[in-house]
């Protein structure tokens, strides 16, 4: 049911854009925000440790959002698991690569990049992701749920297509849930460095509770329901055979 719920929203999002839709003034383009993100697959034996960890790290964060380097920063534990996937993730976002990397050097500099539970994952990966929308509520989300999804535009779909479908439906929509409280934040993240298929782009959102991912789904199937040619204006232009959701425990602050 969830895979279909989003695949309309993204469908809608693409229908708002063939409709030539008004762009909304908050639904503008903003400068890039940069987030460096880590996932680890951290042994079962080993997540108590990597807790431990993540709160020993959060003072050089704090320090560096304190400082202006950084704008957020936070955690998240995978809730559904793949056979050999990643079960944690930690990340922190600035303006610039230069910000991201340099929290990054911190890292390697103090030891924590390579202390105990992070050399115990069997595996690991990182990403450097691009977000020119984006949006949040100040402060700190402890035991939040944080949900992405992935998607891959088809060869043939538009240079613009994704600053077109972000300004015509995703952001409009994001912004309204996020001003009547449902989410803490949002972004549309591409990747800065390649290494996932070109084209790949992810919407990302947070909730402080279980609840407000339900509501989330309930905006859109309300969305599905009101309009019903939005799957085929969907596959028209993303490949969805490369679809992928992901649902987390998250903890995250915002400057």
């Amino acid at each position: 049911m969830k895979t279909k719920q989003i695949t309309a929203f993204t469908a809608l999002c693409i229908l708002g854009l063939m409709a030539g839709l008004a762009v909304p003034a908050f639904a503008q383009e903003k400068s890039p925000m940069y987030c460096y993100i880590g996932f680890w697959a951290v042994p079962r034996a080993q997540w108590a440790d990597w807790v431990k960890a993540d709160a020993a790290d959060a003072s050089v964060l704090q320090k560096a959002m304190a400082g202006g380097t950084l704008v957020g920063y936070g955690s998240d534990t995978n809730l559904v698991h793949e056979v050999d996937g990643m079960t944690h993730d930690s990340w922190w976002c600035g303006t610039s690569i230069a910000s991201v990397l340099g929290v990054l050097d911190t890292f390697y500099s103090n030891g924590s990049a390579v202390s105990p539970v992070m050399s115990s994952a069997t595996k690991h990966m990182d990403q450097i992701l691009v977000s020119r929308y984006y949006n949040w509520h100040s402060g700190t989300v402890t035991g939040g749920y944080g949900h992405a999804s992935s998607y891959a535009l088809k060869p043939d779909a538009p240079d613009d297509a994704i600053d077109m479908l972000a300004k015509s439906a995703i952001v409009p929509m994001m912004e309204k849930l996020l001003a009547g409280g449902t989410i803490s934040e949002y972004e549309i993240d591409e990747e800065a460095i390649h290494t996932q298929t070109p084209g790949t782009f992810y919407i990302v959102y947070l909730t402080q509770t279980a609840d407000g991912v339900d509501k989330v789904n309930a905006a859109l199937r309300d969305n599905l329901k009101s309009n019903p040619l939005i799957v085929p204006a969907f596959m028209s232009s993303v490949d969805f055979s490369k679809h992928r959701d992901f649902l987390d425990r998250s903890n995250a602050s915002y400057k």
